[in-house]
C-alpha cells in the first residue's frame, strides 16, 4: 500500500483544513457521546430486567459503554501507526468510517426480544467500532490540524480540537433534548432512541466527504530526505522515544481527569454532594460548557504568544490550589455553582487548548501520531474515563472528602510532565524523524 502523493505539491489552505478537521471531530464526538445520553432509553431493549434490580439493564448498557473506552488505547496505537505510514487524511477517513458504521449498527440493531443474546453482542461490537474510532480520531485529527497551522498559530489551531468536542457535546445534548420533547418519553423508549444514532451516522458520512477535499500533511518527501518511518512495528515510536511518551502520558493524566470531571461529571457531583436538582445542575453545566468552549481559542493564542509551559503551569498549579476549596463549597445557589464550575473549566482550558500542539511538537513527523496516540489514549482511559467510578466509589465508602485530592494528585502529575517537556511553541515541526524538540532561543 503506497501513500497517495497527488496532493504533495498542492498548497495547503490552513483555514479549509481547520474547518474540515473541526467538523469531522465534532461529528465524532456527537456520535460517541450519544450512547451515554441515550442509554437510559434503549437499555431495556438489549438487556433483560432482573427481578432483584431494575438497574440491571442500565448497568449492562454502561458496561458496554466502558468497552468503548477500553478500545481506545489499542486504536491510538494501531490507527496512529496507520496515520504515520499512510497519511493523516487516510487515517481520518478510517476513523470517521468506523464511527459511521458503529452508529448505524446501533440504529439498526434488533432488540433482545427479537434475536436474544445476539442483540447485546451486536451492540458491543458497535461500541468497539466507536471506541476504535474515538481512540484514533483525537490524536490523528490533532496532528492533522496542528501540521496545517500557519507559523506562530499552532496553539490557536490546536484549541479547535476542544472547540469541536464542545460543539459536538452541546449539539448532541440539544438534539436529544429537543427530540424527546417532540415525541415523548414512551416513543423515545420504543423507537426514538434509534433516530439520533441514524442522524449521527449520516453526519459522519457527510464529514467523510468533507475530509476528502483536504490536503495530506505528512509528506513523502520527508521520509526520502532522512526521516525514518515506523515500518511494520506499531511500537517503534514508543521504543525510540520513551521519554516523550511518558511526558505525553503525564500531561494527559491531569488534563483527562480535569476534562471528565469539570466538563462532564461535575453536574452529577453537584447532585450527590450539594443536593442540587438535576435540572439546575444540567443548566449550570450547559452554560459553563458554552463559555469553556469559547475560551479555547483565546487560551491557544496566549500559548502562541507566551509559550506552552506557562499555560500548563497555570493549569496545574491553579488546579492544585483551588480544587479543594471549590469542592468544599456545599452551596445550591445557581450563581455560586456557575462560578465553581467556570473557574475549574477556565483553568482547564489553558491545558486542553494546547494539548494537541504540545504532543505534536514533541514527536517528529513519521512517528508523531503513533508516538502520542497510545500514551495519550491509555492515560485518558485509565484516569479520565474512570472519574465517575472513583468519585462514586469514594462517596459510597464514606470518603467523598478525598476525591478533590485525587484531582490534585493528577494535576501534580501533569505539572511534572510540564516541567519535563521542552518549550516548543517556536520550534520547527517539519524536520526529520530524528530531530529532538529543543528550547527555542
Amino acid at each position: 500500500m503506497k501513500m497517495d502523493t497527488s496532493d504533495e505539491t498542492a498548497i495547503i489552505n490552513p483555514r479549509r483544513q481547520l474547518i474540515a478537521g473541526t467538523i469531522g471531530h465534532s461529528v465524532e464526538f456527537f456520535d460517541f457521546l450519544a450512547y451515554s445520553y441515550l442509554a437510559v432509553y434503549f437499555a431495556s431493549s438489549f438487556f433483560p430486567s432482573s427481578e432483584s434490580s431494575g438497574l440491571v439493564p442500565l448497568l449492562g448498557a454502561f458496561g458496554v459503554f466502558a468497552v468503548g473506552f477500553l478500545a481506545r488505547p489499542l486504536a491510538g496505537l494501531f490507527i496512529g501507526h496507520f496515520a504515520d505510514r499512510y497519511g493523516r487524511r487516510r487515517a481520518l477517513s478510517l476513523t470517521i468510517t468506523l464511527m459511521a458504521g458503529g452508529s448505524l449498527l446501533i440504529a439498526l440493531c434488533p432488540t433482545y426480544n427479537q434475536i436474544g443474546v445476539a442483540a447485546p453482542i451486536i451492540l458491543t461490537v458497535a461500541r468497539i467500532l466507536q471506541g476504535l474510532s474515538a481512540g484514533g480520531e483525537y490524536t490523528t485529527a490533532g496532528a492533522f490540524i496542528v501540521e496545517s497551522a500557519p507559523a506562530g498559530r499552532r496553539g490557536f489551531y490546536s484549541s479547535f480540537m476542544f472547540v469541536a468536542s464542545g460543539l459536538g457535546k452541546l449539539t448532541c445534548l440539544a438534539f436529544i433534548t429537543a427530540f424527546v420533547a417532540l415525541i415523548g418519553e414512551d416513543a423515545m423508549r420504543d423507537y426514538g432512541w434509534r433516530i439520533p444514532f441514524a442522524v449521527g451516522a449520516l453526519a459522519a458520512v457527510a464529514a467523510w466527504y468533507i475530509r476528502r477535499g483536504t490536503q495530506e500533511t505528512l509528506k513523502v518527501a520527508d521520509s526520502e530526505s532522512g526521516a525514518t518511518p515506523t515500518g511494520r512495528n506499531p511500537l517503534a515510536a514508543l521504543q525510540r522515544y520513551p521519554r516523550q511518551s511518558i511526558i505525553v502520558f503525564a500531561i494527559a493524566t491531569g488534563m483527562g481527569v480535569g476534562q471528565y470531571f469539570w466538563a462532564t461529571y461535575l453536574t452529577t457531583y453537584f447532585q450527590i454532594q450539594n443536593g442540587v436538582s438535576a435540572t439546575t445542575a444540567m443548566t449550570v453545566g450547559i452554560i459553563t460548557l458554552i463559555l469553556y468552549t469559547a475560551a479555547q481559542p483565546l487560551a491557544g493564542l496566549i500559548s502562541d504568544r507566551y509559550g506552552r509551559k506557562p499555560c500548563m503551569y497555570a493549569f496545574s498549579i491553579g488546579t492544585v490550589i483551588v480544587t479543594p476549596f471549590l469542592l468544599s463549597i456545599s452551596s445550591t445557589n445557581f450563581t455560586t455553582l456557575i462560578i465553581i464550575q467556570l473557574i475549574g473549566l477556565l483553568l482547564l482550558s489553558l491545558c486542553t487548548s494546547i494539548t494537541s500542539a504540545v504532543m505534536v511538537e514533541n514527536f517528529p513527523p513519521h512517528v508523531r501520531v503513533s508516538g502520542l496516540g497510545f500514551p495519550y489514549s491509555l492515560s485518558v482511559a485509565l484516569f479520565g474515563g474512570t472519574v465517575p467510578l472513583v468519585a462514586t466509589s469514594l462517596a459510597n465508602a464514606g470518603y467523598a472528602q478525598f476525591f478533590p485530592w485525587y484531582i490534585v494528585v493528577t494535576a501534580i502529575i501533569t505539572l511534572l510532565g510540564a516541567i519535563s517537556v521542552p518549550e516548543t511553541y517556536r520550534s520547527d515541526i517539519s524536520g526529520d524523524a530524528d530531530r529532538k524538540p529543543s528550547v527555542p532561543a
